[in-house]
């Protein structure tokens, strides 16, 4: 999967999710694009899913019908999430397009 951390991901997790082609909105050159031309760009890019901890995303885009996921962490704190980075690996692997689910801090799917 081609999954796009959001400007709150920290980059650095990257490595714990092998297998998986991941990219930053920092990286991108992306950081300070407003929300609403976000969803754009992550579809020219053909990025599959994008990984955020913001928990209004989906009350803020419109999501319905884009060719990407959206996976919502509850916490983005390594200490946090770091007993469930094989849950999130897994989501990543099953994510599918106008998904948008809630992964809470004990990375149970939700939405």
């Amino acid at each position: 999967m081609r999954v796009l951390f959001d400007e709150d991901v920290p980059g650095k997790r990257a490595r714990f999710l092998p297998g998986h082609e991941i990219h930053a909105v920092v990286g991108m050159q992306w950081g300070g694009i407003k929300n609403g031309e976000l969803p754009t760009l992550i579809e020219q890019k053909r990025l599959d899913v994008f990984l955020t901890g913001d928990k209004n995303m989906d009350k803020q885009q419109r999501l319905a019908g884009r060719s990407f996921a959206v996976l919502i962490m509850s916490a983005i704190n390594w200490p946090v999430i770091r007993p469930h980075v094989h849950s999130i690996s897994a989501a990543l692997d099953e994510a599918q397009p106008v998904w948008s689910i809630q992964l809470t801090a004990a990375c149970s799917f939700h939405g």
